[in-house]
């Protein structure tokens, strides 16, 4: 669905991490608009039949909506870039009609765009992530659950023990293997006794755009 056929079997909207970072860079490359409008949060997302640009300028509680039919075969990146550059074309027949920037937005937010008052839905989730590597889990058998234990590092000894018995060179394992589980039982040990976070903001199912960094971010994991 995202390079403009639809998938087969699994119900997917992206083939590849390739896929997702095409989307990523052409909605970086696309953000004059959002700049243009004083955009203060935006979402962008699509489905198999449209795609939708929701735009929130700051210093306002509405919500601006922009849509547009997917064209048939094309990616929603290229279907973006159609609908970017009709509003943008737009933006600046006004601005050189009336020379002023604000009447220029106000037309195309007004005019173009359906509105209502931005619910609590608009409001990105702020959600924290503990900063450490994914592949010391995978190699400890532990999920991000079990870094919220209280016994965090009794939780984090047993599962060294566990896959260390199982891959020690002694009981027939591999050298590199049992080096990489060591480190990743090092890694976490160091984690669980000083742990940081990343904390990131955005929706589970839309990009997400905010004014102050003017970068677009991918939907977060449900």
């Amino acid at each position: 669905m995202a390079c403009g056929a639809p998938l087969t079997g699994r119900k997917r909207k992206y083939c590849a991490p390739e896929c997702r970072q095409l989307l990523l860079d052409t909605l970086n490359r696309r953000t004059g608009l959002l700049r243009a409008l004083t955009t203060r949060y935006a979402t962008f997302h699509f489905s198999e039949h449209l795609i939708a640009l929701n735009v929130l300028p700051y210093g306002t509680e509405t919500v601006y909506s922009f849509y547009l039919n997917r064209s048939q075969r094309r990616s929603p990146a290229e279907d973006f870039c159609t609908l970017s550059n009709s509003l943008g074309n737009a933006w600046w027949d006004e601005k050189r009609r009336t020379h002023k920037h604000y009447l220029a937005s106000r037309f195309l937010l007004h005019e173009m765009a359906d509105s209502k008052r931005a619910g609590q839905q608009f409001r990105p989730l702020n959600v924290s992530r503990p900063s450490v590597s994914g592949q010391s889990l995978i190699l400890l058998k532990l999920g991000d659950g079990d870094l919220r234990q209280p016994d965090l590092e009794s939780v984090i000894k047993r599962a060294f023990r566990s896959q260390a018995f199982q891959h020690h060179p002694d009981r027939g394992g591999e050298g590199m293997m049992f080096r990489r589980i060591h480190e990743a039982y090092q890694t976490l040990i160091q984690w669980a006794r000083y742990p940081t976070f990343i904390m990131r903001r955005g929706f589970p199912d839309k990009w997400f755009y905010t004014g102050e960094s003017n970068l677009w971010a991918r939907p977060m994991s449900r």
